[in-house]
């Protein structure tokens, strides 16, 4: 059943218009009146509904019913990710919204080609909330993680809570095998290049846990998706 994001106060027996964005996506599904939907506003659970009107720019639906499904994982991850260049950085937003982490928070490293600030940094951030929704829909989620506002990769060890945070490094590096079993912990891949030794020490010095992968260097992108499925099968629900 198709499936889209609608952030208002959805309710059974309610009736709502829909946006002009899901009544485009609507006709290219070449769906009808009659027809059900599925509708999910970020609560954690999905609505079922019914297109009661269709036309070229207009449509309405009827809240059928709520579906309590959690497709949520009992492993909590959070993803710290150093911004990447091109489209590496939208592909890893949204794998990884699709293998579960619950937030992502993009930061600046010294080894970030692309370089962002001000209003800028704005429209990006909206951009990668746009592509996280999309990859809700997608992948059956009914919660969205939140991209958070862009800060420096100090700021955030600053600011950063007490959870486990495992930074991808060779240096003084553990398998994630034999760490204690979290429920909630935060992924650090640094950009092109990875982190620098300054950036380590400083995360060592924040009580951080370098983890290593196999023996193989991998690129950015692939490192973030890895490890977090790696957890998924090790802490998670992956089976």
């Amino acid at each position: 059943m198709p499936r889209f994001y609608f952030p208002v106060n959805l309710i059974p027996d309610s009736e709502w218009t829909l946006p002009d964005n899901l009544v485009r996506h609507i006709h290219v599904l070449r769906l009808r009146v009659g027809e059900q939907i599925t509708l999910f506003n970020g609560d954690g659970a999905a609505y079922s509904a019914q297109l009661l009107q269709l036309e070229k720019r207009h449509a309405t639906c009827r809240v059928l019913f709520r579906q309590p499904e959690n497709t949520e994982s009992p492993l909590s991850i959070k993803l710290v990710q150093a911004i990447s260049s091109g489209e590496r950085m939208d592909f890893t937003i949204q794998k990884s919204v699709e293998l579960g982490v619950v937030a992502i928070q993009p930061v600046m490293s010294e080894r970030s080609v692309v370089r962002l600030s001000g209003e800028r940094a704005d429209k990006r951030v909206q951009r990668w909330q746009e592509i996280a929704i999309s990859a809700c829909e997608q992948c059956g989620r009914n919660t969205i993680p939140d991209i958070l506002p862009i800060v420096s990769f100090e700021q955030y060890l600053r600011q950063k809570s007490d959870e486990l945070h495992i930074l991808m490094s060779l240096r003084q590096a553990r398998s994630l095998k034999d760490l204690p079993t979290p429920t909630r912990v935060t992924l650090m891949i640094g950009a092109e290049g990875g982190w620098t030794q300054a950036e380590e020490n400083a995360a060592f010095s924040a009580n951080c846990q370098a983890v290593v992968l196999g023996k193989r260097i991998l690129r950015t992108e692939t490192a973030s998706l890895a490890a977090i499925a790696a957890m998924q099968t090790l802490w998670g629900d992956f089976v």
